[in-house]
């Protein structure tokens, strides 16, 4: 059991809400299987924060997405016991916007 509690930067649902209607769009079911397929990213970072190295001055860490072009960018502040989630992030967008600031 992780020691750790989830936050979500208040964009992060629109990333997701975006893409799923994106993909539910394109082929109904795909967007459940984005859905999906961040749930089980969340859980991995969830179950070992550390298991992704850190990608950024800042110490945002990257989990890619098994079947999808997307990546969970995320920190982890071990005084606070969190991992924050940046940003679900299209891997052709720009850089920029995935490392979001806590708010």
């Amino acid at each position: 059991m992780s020691v750790f509690h989830l936050e979500f930067h208040p964009d992060t649902s629109g990333d997701y809400d975006e893409a799923y209607a994106w993909y539910e769009d394109k082929t109904e079911g795909l967007g459940e299987q984005f859905l999906a397929d961040v749930r089980n990213k969340i859980k991995v970072i969830f179950a070992n924060p550390e298991i992704f190295s850190v990608k950024s001055k800042q110490g945002y860490r990257e989990a890619k997405l098994d079947d999808f072009p997307y990546t969970v960018v995320y920190r982890i502040l071990k005084k606070r016991k969190v991992i924050f989630i940046s940003s679900i992030h299209h891997q052709s967008r720009h850089p920029r916007m995935k490392y979001r600031k806590l708010v």
